[in-house]
């Protein structure tokens, strides 16, 4: 029951984590300046540059917004393709893995057994943290490189420093709950999976303990002569002397008579 609540939770983390993410692409002020409100009137002389994947754009204090949309897909700056492909393929990945962790969960009735319904939902997990690591990895280009050029002490004062708009932040946050659902998928699994690997490895390997020790040690010095058939009868000279050949000890002077 615990387990299928972690998975049921991660499940949810994850799609939520998704969602974010596939909202962030659709949404405008990745980047945004502002400009006016000095020496004059603030409602006249204020207005908003900001840019997302698509578009770059002015909204000034009438509520009217000009826009100049990215002409053609290799016309765009290097570092927006490399933003809109990571999350892309990220996206791609968290679709295959919704689907794999959906098949694997114990609260499902499909998949096969329960063995190959752990292997399904762990290859969800991975697919989940390789395509949140994309879609990070995209926000931390993308913001890597407003911040250099805002801070960039040789950059051209004519041009435009825009800071970080609201899109990157709740990126960041489905990121979060990107990996924090596929660390709990993990969690339902692997023990489980090491548990088991560690089981077979002690059943496949020999014991050797006292007892089996001990026991190889009466086994050896009860060993009937070799070129007598296995059926005869030891003597208990024969085994005395037996004994006294495995232990080391010397035949105390009482016995010499046998």
């Amino acid at each position: 029951m615990r387990k299928s609540l972690i998975q049921v939770f991660g499940f949810l983390l994850s799609t939520l984590g998704w969602l974010f993410v596939s909202i962030t692409l659709a949404m405008d002020y990745w980047r945004v300046f502002f400009v006016g409100g000095k020496g004059g009137s603030w409602m006249i002389k204020s207005s908003w540059y900001w840019s997302n994947l698509w578009r770059d754009c002015v909204t000034d204090t009438s509520s009217v917004t000009n826009c100049r949309d990215y002409d053609v897909l290799w016309a765009v700056t290097p570092y927006v393709q490399g933003v809109r492909g990571l999350l892309m393929a990220g996206m791609s990945l968290g679709f295959v893995a919704a689907v794999l962790c959906f098949i694997g969960m114990d609260c499902t009735y499909i998949g096969g057994s329960a063995e190959k319904k752990d292997k399904i939902l762990l290859s969800g997990a991975a697919f989940h943290f390789v395509g949140g690591v994309s879609a990070l990895a995209a926000y931390c280009l993308y913001t890597n490189r407003v911040a250099s050029t805002a801070f960039s002490p040789t950059a051209d004062r004519s041009i435009i420093r825009y800071g970080i708009g609201t899109p990157i932040f709740l990126g960041l946050a489905g990121n979060f709950l990107i990996i924090l659902g596929s660390i709990l998928y993990a969690v339902t699994v692997i023990p489980t999976r090491m548990l088991s690997v560690f089981a077979a490895r002690a059943e496949a390997s020999p014991s050797y303990g006292p007892r089996t020790a001990s026991k190889s040690l009466y086994t050896t010095a009860y060993r009937a002569p070799s070129g007598r058939s296995g059926g005869s009868r030891v003597s208990s000279g024969s085994r005395v002397s037996g004994i006294s050949h495995v232990t080391g000890d010397k035949i105390p002077p009482r016995d010499t008579f046998v």
